[in-house]
């Protein structure tokens, strides 16, 4: 599928056929498809240049911006991608330890640098490919792995090699396995075991940052990790990542310490203009509020659509974005659980969806999203196709 515009909560493809998206560009465009504020800024940016080499005042707006609105910033680095915002966090974290050995959980997925391509979510998972063709095998193995949830799994890891781990990286709330919640103390578990070892908490925001509320999920679990990464909302839609932290830290990077980073475009005007803009727009009364009670809505609806139609199915919101799984009833808490949901059940509902102009994520293995722009109107017409779908899946079952 080719599209050729968006406007609101509408995706548009070059036979001119509309979409209520849930796609969002995977997650950036929180305030919906070409918001009008965010337009106007990019333009009136355009017209001074796009590229000079050198600071620029909007750089450094917004820095100040993403350090007041979330909890653990202090000192922010600005890059081109998530894939660079974690690969260089890592690199922080174990020049600052002096340690080789990191963990992350199986689904979870930080972007396709080498050391964090082993069991990643997302894409890997959707062709089978867990870790990827072309990554030395001395490349990983420095990469533990555990289980999504299992804290014990973790601490059993840190007992055995603690003293040897620079980091954890964590998808607070998953993202790249459908939308999976952290259990009851999972996220502290996970802080305690970086305290009690020297270890650095990375929490990849990426996905969360400024979707399941305005200092992330950070915030919402009260939870402080030692580096952030972020990426997707603050770029408006436009190429872009950030990493950042204590002070004590993040002064470890080059030019003030030893830790190199860099990159040409990194705090692109053009990409921070429309970034604000975007963060402007959802720092309004009222902004979450109103897009976890959507979310809330098109859960419920799914539900009971489910339910209606004797499916067994259960979906998950986080204020911005939403899970959706074809499960036996078990709750979906890690990667294997997601693993023994139907995923042809998911394809068929998917197609089925299409049909009546509703775009999910291709992937059963991906979250979904809602946009400001999307109102009770198009949460019906989602809800209403939804029976029409899950109709299809129930005699596809018979």
């Amino acid at each position: 599928m080719f599209m050729q515009r968006g406007e609101g909560a509408y995706l548009y493809d070059v036979e001119g056929r509309s979409y209520i998206d849930y796609v969002g560009a995977w997650g950036p465009m929180i305030v919906g498809h070409a918001h009008p504020s965010v337009l106007e800024k990019i333009k009136s940016t355009v017209d001074q240049g796009i590229c000079f080499g050198t600071p620029h005042p909007l750089e450094t707006e917004m820095a100040e911006k993403l350090c007041q609105l979330v909890p653990s910033l202090e000192k922010v680095r600005l890059v081109n991608s998530g894939t660079e915002a974690a690969m260089s966090a890592i690199r922080l974290a174990r020049g600052v330890t002096a340690r080789d050995r990191i963990i992350k959980f199986a689904g979870c997925y930080h972007g396709h640098a080498d050391a964090l391509l082993v069991q990643a979510g997302s894409g890997a998972l959707t062709h089978g490919v867990p870790s990827s063709p072309g990554i030395p095998a001395s490349t990983v193995e420095h990469t533990e792995i555990a289980q999504y949830n299992n804290a014990g799994e973790v601490q059993e890891i840190f007992a055995d090699r603690g003293d040897q781990i620079a980091a954890i990286i964590v998808e607070p709330i998953a993202g790249n396995m459908g939308c999976v919640l952290p259990d009851p103390g999972f996220l502290e578990a996970l802080r305690d075991c970086c305290d009690r070892y020297g270890s650095l908490l990375i929490f990849d925001e990426v996905m969360t940052g400024f979707r399941v509320g305005p200092g992330g999920a950070q915030q919402r679990f009260g939870i402080t990790p030692d580096l952030t990464v972020l990426g997707k909302v603050i770029g408006g839609g436009l190429p872009v990542g950030a990493f950042g932290g204590r002070a004590e830290i993040m002064e470890q990077l080059a030019p003030l310490g030893p830790v190199y980073q860099a990159g040409t475009l990194s705090g692109n005007p053009v990409t921070m203009a429309a970034g604000l803009a975007t963060l402007n727009l959802i720092e309004q009364d009222g902004f979450y509020e109103a897009l976890g009670d959507g979310a809330a809505r098109l859960v419920q609806g799914l539900r009971e659509q489910a339910g209606a139609h004797d499916v067994s199915f259960e979906a998950v919101e986080a204020t911005g974005m939403f899970g959706i799984f074809f499960t036996s009833g078990d709750p979906v808490r890690c990667y294997a659980d997601v693993q023994a949901c139907r995923a042809e059940d998911y394809q068929l509902f998917f197609h089925h969806m299409l049909k009546q102009g509703v775009y999910l994520a291709p992937s059963s293995y991906e979250a979904g999203f809602l946009s400001s722009a999307h109102t009770q109107q198009e949460i019906d017409r989602t809800v209403e196709a939804a029976g029409i779908a899950f109709d299809a899946v129930r005699r596809e079952n018979q």
